[in-house]
């Protein structure tokens, strides 16, 4: 499934305490994008309009809330430690059940829980964070790709940087929002040569080419995601 560039919009959720580089690499990548099509978009949204303080106190303005009800052609959740309520926030629950079924429900990191505990990742393929930090290192707390295993038992879980499992787009750790907003182009119809040409303006070129590959895609086991 591959949506037209000209209008797409990728919704970006910001929660308190959402890692920076997890909400602000695929921002970036879709901004520097308007450069050479402004027809796409990228907003933030929240569960209201009031100001987000994010990780290290990072405060952003959202462009949307919940009850505004964005039309949205991607849906992106970012990680981070506040990532862990959010699981279990029934109002993001409603919101995302009550996106289209054609908007591309994705992911950076631990944002993964959330669709996992909602029972969406079952029979799906998808991925997080791989590298432990220094309290995983000393078995503190679990590695959160081993986490989602617990969330979501019947998720085929993979190692890929990115997973597209259809209408869920995983990535894996804290940097491979870069590579989530770089395939996300892709979807939104830009050519490998405009993708290029976006990671160039970026001076990310070489990045880009070293992970352009880790992609793992595996059809959905079910369909039965579409009624959510």
């Amino acid at each position: 499934m591959t949506i037209n560039k000209q209008g797409f919009r990728l919704g970006v959720y910001v929660c308190k305490e959402a890692e920076v580089v997890d909400f602000a690499s695929p921002y970036g990548v879709f901004s520097v994008a308007r450069r050479l099509n402004p027809e796409i978009d990228v907003i933030l949204v929240a569960e209201t309009m009031r100001p987000v303080q994010t990780m290290s106190g990072f405060t952003v303005l959202p462009n949307a809330a919940f009850a505004d009800e964005p039309e949205l052609d991607a849906f992106l959740i970012p990680g981070g430690p506040g990532l862990r309520p959010e699981q279990h926030n029934k109002r993001l629950h409603r919101f995302i059940r009550e996106l289209p079924t054609e908007c591309y429900l994705t992911s950076v990191c631990t944002g993964s829980w959330v669709y996992g505990q909602m029972g969406l990742l079952d029979g799906e393929a998808a991925t997080n964070r791989k590298n432990p930090d220094r309290l995983e290192k000393r078995g503190i707390g679990k590695l959160p790709i081993d986490r989602l295993a617990e969330i979501a038992p019947t998720c085929r879980i993979s190692r890929a940087r990115i997973v597209d499992s259809g209408r869920f787009i995983t990535a894996g750790g804290i940097a491979s929002g870069m590579e989530l907003g770089f395939y996300l182009l892709g979807k939104a119809g830009f050519s490998d040569e405009e993708i290029e040409e976006v990671a160039y303006v970026m001076e990310y070129e070489k990045g880009y080419a070293a992970y352009k590959q880790d992609v793992e895609v595996r059809p959905a086991l079910t369909v039965a995601h579409a009624a959510m």
